[in-house]
């Protein structure tokens, strides 16, 4: 269903995008970003959180009863989560672009899951997998054979489940499931990925006796995501305890059916709400929620200021406007790993040095962010400096010329910024945005309307 109502139009005549469901080609695609010809004004509607939509669907899966996601994010991760939990057995149906049906059926193999280059599906899905009775195999891409699972994997076979993965602690390995999964105490190091405890906390309930996770290691990165988790829990029923540092207790017990409204995602709208500050325009993001369980929703409006912007939520949603001035920043962004590229790419636009902290965790991502963003914005004309943790932004002057995306849609997302202020700037592949975001270039195209500027 093609549900696209936007009207072109600048500063006079504010567009509406939204998210109508198309994709973009298969294969690296080139992309020559448009230039921003003057301030622009738009209204971007944006699908839901990836984030809230893989949790929905493990959670669906193990529960009593029917479920429901209202404005699910459909997109190759989420599409891959979607796939996993249906060769196990559970029927996914789609009413529509924006209903999405899930009837929990018992959980069985032989099954093949594809990750992609998904962390939450390497991640979500084998404790979910052990529940399953017979053999799942877990296999996904070449980058992703690279991420370590090991702390999974032995947590997994500390809890009862069989796993057999030749010694290398990650894919492609394969679990033998018995229909049932004994459960208990473990203790993990998630430093790598708050996503490992995540896993296991999902599919604790339908354990025979719950779990007890702790971590032992470094600092948890990204701890709000296990808040959400835990919140998510707990709205269908799950008993759990996070009232200790470092430990997760959740109690067994049977999940019930519930709908899921999927808050817009929050790290996508960044890029667009990105537009306002670099062009002194105005976007709103209609949907944003007044209280969100989603990591960095209030971080990203404090962002935004500090940047240049003037943020206000209302109940039309969060409305950026650009004070025609983008501003560098001395920020911490360990928090707040998936808004990196964003800020960066700002920070190169802007008329004043920037120093961003705290990023050490994004080389493990679908590559090494840290020195790729370093690189590209070096290749740009930006005088970059990066350290083990680190990046010093020093703006200059910016030429046109091939940002490498790397595969990555943040990256990709990041170059498009840029390219907002930058003649001749070219994606060196943007069909990695479909990852979460499909229809990336059409909506970021119909944002621009009639300032959208293409050639030099």
């Amino acid at each position: 269903m093609d549900k696209n109502t936007g009207v072109v139009g600048g500063t006079a005549m504010p567009v509406t995008i939204t998210q109508n469901g198309r994709r973009q080609p298969a294969g690296p695609t080139r992309w020559e970003a448009p230039r921003a010809s003057g301030p622009v004004t738009a209204t971007v509607t944006l699908p839901g959180s990836k984030s809230m939509t893989a949790r929905a669907l493990i959670l669906a899966a193990i529960s009593v009863g029917p479920s429901t996601l209202r404005g699910p994010l459909s997109a190759r991760d989420t599409d891959l989560m979607a796939g996993g939990l249906r060769a196990m057995g559970t029927h996914i149906s789609t009413v529509d672009e924006d209903l999405w049906v899930i009837r929990p059926r018992p959980l069985r193999g032989p099954a093949h899951v594809n990750v992609g280059l998904a962390g939450t599906v390497m991640r979500f899905l084998p404790p979910i997998a052990g529940l399953a009775d017979g053999e799942i195999t877990f296999d996904g891409e070449p980058g992703a054979r690279q991420r370590t699972l090991a702390p999974l994997l032995e947590a997994l076979r500390q809890l009862g489940v069989t796993v057999e993965d030749g010694g290398r602690g990650g894919l492609p390995f394969t679990i033998r499931g018995i229909g049932r999964v004994r459960g208990g105490e473990v203790t993990i190091d998630a430093s790598a990925s708050s996503q490992l405890v995540s896993g296991l906390l999902l599919a604790a309930p339908d354990f025979d006796h719950g779990v007890v996770v702790r971590h032992s290691g470094p600092r948890v990165p990204s701890p709000a995501h296990i808040r959400m988790t835990v919140e998510m829990l707990r709205s269908v029923g799950a008993a759990v305890d996070d009232s200790t540092a470092h430990t997760w207790v959740v109690e067994p017990g049977r999940l019930t059916g519930r709908g899921w409204t999927i808050e817009p995602d929050l790290s996508n709208a960044a890029p667009f709400l990105a537009a306002a500050v670099v062009t002194g325009g105005t976007i709103t993001v209609p949907g944003w929620p007044s209280r969100t369980i989603q990591p960095g929703g209030d971080a990203l409006r404090q962002l935004l200021n500090q940047m240049g912007g003037q943020c206000a939520l209302t109940p039309a949603g969060l409305t950026v406007r650009g004070t025609g001035r983008v501003q560098g920043l001395d920020v911490d962004l360990s928090e707040l790993e998936e808004l990196v590229p964003m800020v960066a790419a700002v920070c190169a636009l802007a008329d004043s040095p920037s120093f961003l902290r705290g990023l050490s965790r994004i080389r493990g991502h679908e590559n090494d962010r840290l020195t790729a963003l370093a690189r590209e914005l070096t290749a740009l004309g930006c005088e970059v400096r990066e350290e083990s943790d680190s990046l010093q932004i020093h703006p200059r002057p910016l030429r046109g010329g091939t940002f490498q995306t790397h595969g990555d849609h943040r990256l990709a997302m990041a170059g498009a910024i840029i390219g907002l202020a930058v003649d001749g700037l070219v994606l060196s592949d943007v069909s990695c945005t479909s990852k979460t975001l499909p229809t990336f270039t059409e909506l970021w195209t119909a944002m621009l309307g009639e300032h959208a500027v293409h050639g030099n």
